[in-house]
């Protein structure tokens, strides 16, 4: 809180000088982010002085048994609302709050990892529906034999960058193989990236000279009109490499819409990752592999277990995972990111 405190201070002493209001655009994204602290600091203080009034109240029992139960009551509520309020804490990033992009890749182990890849976009999918955030799926690329080779989904709602930037790696799947004839157990790997998504953001600006956008016709199901025009759109940016397609909408306009929002998000997370990176250095701290990092196996054989290797966080119901059920590793992780910050402290 003391953190939150402090960036309002400095919020409020740049809101009162005249230039800042010049560039419009930045003001309201930092009123924007003084509203949220604001509204979190003082969801701080009432849970405070709920606690105040609660010991005076448990102070009473002696005098009153009666009010046991009612203290004990108060008190399961009250943990509840503070447990919520440190995950919330978690959600500090200036890009927490925004929506996000949230791409899948088919990894090591041939159809095996394209169709990982597609039970790990169905997850997310289902994983939206339960936080009630709008999920859409952007672009996909089918696999040859089956699921897919990427995937790019959409998420929409608050701190939908927040709750799901801790999916980003690699993520192993171990099973019994239905596309292996003698039924072998096989290991398939697929890689998450997780971008936030920001309209008209002004730490990105894309030169047209620096992309080269090539149309092709596109390769996946869409009916005669989708095959059989140059509706599909590459978008190459040179000076990064970061390579963008798409091809799911019929309309070749729509597709390099899409891309180039795509193309944005990645540009920012590259941003946020080489910053990060940079202030590590500074302060002397481990910097880990990031994308390439193997954050959660899925075991499906011999047992059954879905094991988050950051936070130690197991699930037993892997299929109660598969179906979206990821919250108890969203919470370990962000648990775990506040843990360092009070350390620090």
């Amino acid at each position: 809180m003391a953190d939150a405190e402090r960036e309002i201070e400095v919020l409020e002493a740049h809101s009162a000088d005249a230039a800042f209001w010049e560039d419009q655009r930045t003001a309201q994204s930092a009123m924007r982010r003084l509203g949220e602290l604001r509204s979190r600091v003082g969801d701080w203080h009432r849970a405070l002085a709920q606690a105040d009034d609660l010991i005076d109240l448990a102070g009473l029992v002696a005098d009153d048994p009666a009010l046991a139960d009612q203290v004990a009551a108060e008190a399961t509520a009250l943990g509840s609302q503070v447990d919520a309020l440190e995950l919330a804490s978690a959600l500090n990033g200036p890009h927490d709050p925004a929506d996000a992009i949230l791409m899948v890749h088919a990894g090591e182990g041939g159809v095996d990892a394209q169709d990982f890849a597609e039970m790990l976009s169905r997850m997310y999918l289902r994983w939206a529906e339960r936080r009630d955030l709008k999920a859409e799926l952007l672009d996909s690329t089918a696999g040859e034999e089956a699921g897919i080779k990427n995937a790019a989904i959409e998420l929409r709602g608050p701190f939908a960058y927040g709750f799901a930037k801790g999916e980003a790696g690699a993520h192993r799947l171990v099973r019994l193989s239905p596309f292996d004839a003698a039924h072998r157990r096989h290991t398939a790997f697929a890689l998450v990236e997780v971008m936030p998504e920001i309209e008209g953001d002004t730490e990105i600006v894309i030169d047209d000279d620096d992309v080269r956008v090539d149309t092709y016709r596109s390769s996946g199901a869409g009916g005669q009109h989708v095959n059989k025009t140059s509706s599909a759109v590459r978008l190459t940016h040179i000076p990064s490499g970061i390579v963008v397609t798409c091809q799911n909408e019929r309309s070749q306009l729509q597709n390099r819409e899409t891309a180039y929002k795509i193309l944005r998000a990645r540009l920012l997370e590259r941003k946020l990752r080489e910053d990060a990176e940079e202030r590590a250095k500074i302060k002397g701290e481990h910097i880990g592999a990031g994308f390439g990092t193997r954050i959660r196996s899925y075991v499906l054989h011999p047992y059954t277990q879905v094991t988050d290797h950051r936070t130690d966080t197991s699930v037993g119901d892997a299929q109660a995972v598969l179906d979206g059920a990821i919250d108890p590793f969203i919470d370990a992780y962000l648990h775990q990111q506040i843990a360092p910050a009070e350390s620090a402290t």
